[in-house]
């Protein structure tokens, strides 16, 4: 009989997502295609690791006491993060969100307990800016603290110790390449960097979609954004940042929205996962690293978040036609022929 064990709040369940095999894709490609299911997380998001590291190492420092409340600027997930352990550990939260993210992750914010403000959209040299307005009402409280997801490395460092030694324990070590988007850059800079020095000949691709200037800067040392736009949230940025840093890719690729609605309609219809926006890019990204990398690889992505947190966008017909994207038009099997046969990706 297993010995049972009982947590003493809702942050301690953060993390041991379980690994699984999306067994369409890996047919498909010849390649093991591995899905790591943040979405279990209590948050439902990956971001709930960031969250909860960000706010430890906070109290462990002194710079968040007790009574104070957080704030933090955000598209939505680690809001939703941020509120739940904020909760957990007796903080009040206020979340600072760009209006036009999907209405799902507005109400789950305030669901968790947050008090959330809406900002208008606008470019990042805007004082205006969610970043810059989230410091702002943390500097102008002495009881405020700013979480500043995308300059404190505790985000990184939240994959380096936790994420990244979960997949390599799960894998036995043996990946081939590890596949992500990048937002803040936590996510990617510290299951790269772990991967890196765990096996140097471990490829750690990063997957942009249009509009980003991600994969320029890969390429040129400058941040130009792509043709076209995205209707993925949370990432993209189009500066350098901290946690950024940390990361170590080998290989880039940009993808279009077409592709990730493929993938998304493909994996649910063939093995019941229903993916949000981001984690649909990155199964898209995973498919092409297979396919340059060649048959018999071992290639690990992420489930980002909850796939009804994109309903609004990636599963609504209506705006998929405002954007001008069939789900039906491009066939996954195409797709993928279309990779084996692309040179269009950053080699480092």
């Amino acid at each position: 009989m297993s010995k049972s064990i009982v947590l003493d709040n809702i942050s301690q369940t953060i993390g041991s997502t379980d690994l699984v095999k999306i067994q369409s894709l890996s047919k498909l490609t010849g390649c093991d295609i591995l899905l790591k299911c943040e979405h279990q997380n209590p948050g439902g998001s990956i971001k709930d690791r960031a969250a909860l590291q960000i706010v430890k190492d906070a109290i462990t420092t002194g710079k968040l006491k007790p009574g104070m409340t957080i704030v933090e600027g955000t598209a939505g997930n680690t809001g939703i993060g941020l509120a739940l352990v904020a909760k957990a550990l007796g903080f009040n939260m206020i979340v600072v969100m760009p209006k036009g993210q999907t209405p799902e992750k507005e109400l789950l914010i305030e669901l968790h307990g947050a008090e959330l403000r809406l900002v208008d959209a606008c470019p990042f040299a805007n004082e205006n800016h969610f970043y810059h307005t989230a410091r702002r009402i943390a500097e102008e409280n002495e009881n405020y603290w700013w979480a500043d997801q995308f300059e404190n490395t505790s985000n990184y460092q939240a994959h380096y110790q936790n994420t990244a030694p979960e997949i390599w324990q799960q894998t036995n070590g043996k990946i081939d390449a590890f596949v992500s988007v990048c937002g803040t850059g936590g996510t990617i800079g510290g299951n790269s960097k772990y991967f890196s020095e765990k096996n140097p000949n471990i490829l750690n691709w990063l997957v942009d979609p249009d509009g980003s200037g991600i994969h320029n800067y890969l390429k040129s040392g400058k941040y130009v954004a792509s043709e076209g736009g995205s209707f993925t949230e949370g990432i993209a940025i189009m500066r350098l940042v901290e946690n950024f840093k940390a990361a170590v890719i080998h290989r880039s690729v940009n993808l279009p929205d077409k592709d990730l609605v493929s993938f998304s309609r493909y994996v649910r219809d063939n093995d019941g996962i229903v993916l949000g926006s981001s984690s649909a890019l990155n199964v898209a990204g995973a498919v092409f690293a297979a396919a340059k990398m060649g048959k018999g690889k071992t290639i690990v992505t992420f489930s980002c978040d909850l796939g009804e947190r994109s309903y609004s966008k990636l599963w609504n017909p209506n705006f998929l036609a405002t954007k001008e994207i069939d789900p039906l038009e491009n066939n996954v099997e195409t797709l993928y022929q279309q990779y084996l046969k692309s040179d269009d990706f950053l080699v480092l």
